[in-house]
């Protein structure tokens, strides 16, 4: 595999016309252009960003450009994005990487946690050593301009006390942290690598606690 030197000049071109045409025709008619400028790159990028981050995590990932519309409204058949991950299991950190319109983002932590992670999530976020270091993790994120996203619940969950210290973060189903930067130069040049990698590198912390204490669903994935 050659080494990574960037996405291709029209891969955010290849995302704006397919935003505006989610159509078979379209991909068939620019899928050379996916293959050369978004795919391999995106595979180049995984590969070289493996060497640090894939040795004792996870493995990585492209993921698929299909929609599963099964169950879904919106019956677009493409994803109007291309994410890869390196990750150990959905859930137990992940170091991500997602290029679209909007330009790079990079992310990680607690995505789609299954009931038997979201246990482990809640017992070590109450325990005061673990969930005290959580709590500093995802404050020097948000403070180093990190967003935190993730889905949770509106009151708090059963049995937590109103006056826990750290109520909010028991209240999380999934928690993760998101950072974008939009199109630039930088996305058609190697210096991107560099961009990625300290990214990655300051969600070292949050990743390892995921993978520490949440760890990898033992729930069949439905």
């Amino acid at each position: 595999m050659s080494r990574f030197q960037g996405f291709g000049e029209h891969a955010v071109d290849f995302y704006d016309g397919l935003v505006a045409d989610n159509s078979k025709s379209y991909w068939t008619d620019n899928r050379a252009v996916y293959q050369s400028d978004v795919r391999e790159p995106m595979e180049a990028l995984l590969a070289e960003l493996s060497d640090e981050f894939a040795t004792d995590f996870g493995r990585a990932t492209v993921f698929r450009p299909y929609r599963d519309v099964r169950f879904a409204k919106d019956k677009s058949p493409y994803k109007t994005h291309c994410g890869g991950v390196i990750e150990p299991g959905r859930g137990a950190g992940a170091y991500y990487v997602e290029l679209s319109p909007d330009g790079i983002r990079t992310g990680g932590g607690c995505f789609h946690l299954h009931p038997d992670q979201l246990a482990r999530f809640r017992t070590a976020v109450d325990e005061e050593i673990h969930g005290a270091a959580l709590g500093k993790i995802l404050t020097k994120l948000e403070k180093a301009g990190w967003e935190l996203k993730g889905d949770r619940l509106a009151t708090r969950p059963r049995g937590v006390p109103a006056d826990h210290p750290r109520l909010d973060l028991l209240r999380y189903r999934s928690v993760y942290a998101v950072r974008t930067w939009p199109p630039d130069d930088v996305l058609h040049e190697h210096a991107l690598l560099d961009r990625v990698r300290k990214a990655w590198r300051a969600l070292r912390p949050f990743n390892e606690w995921a993978r520490d204490h949440v760890g990898i669903s033992e729930q069949t994935h439905r």
